[in-house]
C-alpha cells in the first residue's frame, strides 16, 4: 500500500468521524464545523495554510463538509480568504466582548469540536452574534479578495459600469463636478452569495435553531452590503477635481463590528410559525440581499462564457440549485412576545435566554469570571460591580515595563525606551 493510499484512507476515516461527531449535537447548527479553519498554523493543531498545501491537509478537509470542500476546490484561492475572514470574526468578537462576562473566548481547535465552545449549543443571543459576525467576515473577506485578484473565479465588479450616476432633485449629479463610474469595485455580489453557499451548508431550514442560524447568517450578509459606500478619485490640472472617478468599497469591518454589536444589544427572542412568506416578499429580500451586481453573464468575454464574476457560473452552481436555496430562507419568523414587532432582516434573533457567565460551568462551556480584570470606577458591565456579580475584587499595585519616548530616525528605525510605570488593577475573586 503506498503513501498516497494510506494518505487517502486516513482522509476518509477523518471525515467520517467529524460527520458522526457534528450529527452527534443536535442543537448545534452542522455548518458550524469550518470555524476551525481560523486555527490553521497553529502549533499541534492544523499544519500552515500554505499555498498548494491547503487541499492536502486532513484536518483542515475533516473542518469542512463536503459541499464545503468542492466549492474550495472550484474557486482556487477562496480556502486563504475563508480563513482570514474566520479569524477577522473571531478578533472582532473578542474586541466587541472584551468588557463582557462573555468575552468570545476560543480554544485550540480539536477535530470535531467547535471553536468557540459549548456556548453555540445553545440558542440564546451570543451564538446569534457567532453566526452574524463569521457570516459577515466571509462575505467581506471574499468580496475583498475577488478585488484583490486573490481568488481566480472572481475579479473586480464592474457591473457598476454600465449605469448613470444618480441625480438630485434638481438634475444635477451629486458632488463636486462630473463623475463615472471606474476603477475596481469590491465584488460584493460575489462574496454575498459564496458566503451564503459556504457558510450556510448543513443548515437546511428543518429545525427551530437551523431557522436562527440562517436568519443570523442572511443578517450578517445584509449588514456587509448595505455599509458598502462609494469612494472616488479626482482628476484635473494642479489638483482641481473637474473629473471623478467613483467605485464601491467595503466598509471596515470594525464598522459592522460595530452594528452587529448594536443588534446584539436589541436581539429578538423568536419563534417560527409554519406560514411561508409569500413569493413577492421572498423575490424582493433575494434582489435586495444577493445584489444586482453579477447576475447576468458576461456575453463580451470570449466564446461566450459566463463571467468569472457573474454569480451563475459555474463556480457557485446557482443555476440549478436557486429554487432549492429559495425555499430554504422561505419561513416567516414570530416574536416570542406578541406584543412585540416581528424581527426585519438585519435584526439578530434567539431563542432562549442567555445562561449565567459568573461561575465556572463546563457543562455549558463558560469560564466564569474568576480572575477577570474589571473596572472599579464603571457603572456599566465592565464595572467591578457587575463583572465579578457581587463577589467582590482584588485590588494590587503592579509594577509594568512599557516601551516610551520612541523617536523615528532616518532612515528607517524607531527607536523607544524601557519605562516603569506603577498601575492599579482590579480582579475579580
Amino acid at each position: 500500500m503506498n503513501l498516497v493510499t494510506v494518505f487517502m484512507v486516513c482522509l476518509m476515516a477523518i471525515n467520517a468521524w467529524a460527520e458522526v461527531e457534528s450529527k452527534s449535537k443536535p442543537g448545534r447548527g452542522r455548518g458550524s464545523m469550518w470555524w476551525g479553519i481560523a486555527k490553521a498554523g497553529e502549533p499541534n493543531n492544523i499544519s500552515p495554510l500554505a499555498p498548494g498545501m491547503a487541499y492536502l491537509d486532513p484536518a483542515i478537509h475533516a473542518t469542512l463538509r463536503r459541499k464545503q470542500r468542492r466549492l474550495a476546490r472550484e474557486n482556487p484561492g477562496v480556502l486563504a480568504a475563508i480563513a482570514k475572514g474566520a479569524n477577522l470574526a473571531i478578533n472582532e468578537c473578542q474586541h466587541q466582548f472584551r468588557t463582557r462576562r462573555w468575552n468570545c473566548s476560543t480554544r485550540n481547535f480539536l477535530r470535531g469540536k467547535n471553536l468557540f465552545g459549548k456556548i453555540v449549543e445553545r440558542g440564546c443571543r451570543e451564538t446569534a452574534f457567532i453566526y452574524a459576525i463569521t457570516s459577515a467576515a466571509v462575505t467581506h473577506s471574499v468580496a475583498r479578495a475577488c478585488s484583490e485578484g486573490s481568488i481566480e473565479s472572481c475579479t473586480c465588479d464592474y457591473s457598476h459600469h454600465n449605469r448613470e450616476p444618480q441625480m438630485n432633485n434638481m438634475g444635477v449629479v451629486a458632488g463636486v463636478g462630473d463623475w463615472e463610474w471606474g476603477g475596481c469595485s469590491d465584488n460584493i455580489g460575489f462574496g454575498f452569495k459564496f458566503s451564503r453557499d459556504f457558510v450556510d451548508t448543513g443548515e437546511r431550514g428543518r429545525t427551530l435553531r437551523e431557522k436562527m442560524n440562517l436568519h443570523n447568517n442572511e443578517a450578517g450578509r445584509a449588514h456587509v452590503q448595505a455599509e458598502m459606500r462609494q469612494e472616488c478619485k479626482c482628476h484635473g490640472m494642479s489638483g482641481s477635481c473637474t473629473m471623478k472617478t467613483c467605485w464601491m468599497r467595503l466598509n471596515s469591518f470594525r464598522t459592522i463590528g460595530d452594528i452587529l454589536k448594536d443588534r446584539f444589544d436589541g436581539a429578538s427572542r423568536v419563534m417560527v410559525s409554519n406560514s411561508l412568506r409569500s413569493t413577492s416578499v421572498n423575490e424582493n429580500t433575494l434582489t435586495n440581499r444577493a445584489g444586482s451586481a453579477n447576475l447576468k453573464t458576461n456575453t463580451n468575454s470570449v466564446g461566450g462564457s459566463a463571467s468569472p464574476n457573474s454569480v451563475l457560473s459555474n463556480s457557485i452552481h446557482a443555476r440549478g440549485h436557486q429554487q432549492k436555496r429559495v425555499n430554504r430562507y422561505n419561513f416567516q419568523l414570530k416574536p416570542y412576545n406578541p406584543e412585540h414587532k416581528p424581527p426585519g432582516s438585519k435584526d439578530l434573533v434567539y431563542l432562549e435566554p442567555s445562561p449565567g457567565f459568573c461561575e465556572r460551568n463546563p457543562r455549558l462551556g463558560i469560564q466564569g469570571t474568576h480572575g477577570r480584570q474589571c473596572n472599579d470606577t464603571s457603572i456599566g458591565v465592565d464595572g467591578c460591580d457587575l463583572m465579578c456579580c457581587g463577589r467582590g475584587y482584588r485590588t494590587q499595585e503592579v509594577t509594568v515595563v512599557e516601551r516610551c519616548s520612541c523617536t523615528f530616525h532616518w532612515c528607517c528605525e524607531v527607536k523607544c525606551k524601557l519605562c516603569r510605570a506603577k498601575k492599579i488593577i482590579h480582579t475579580c475573586l
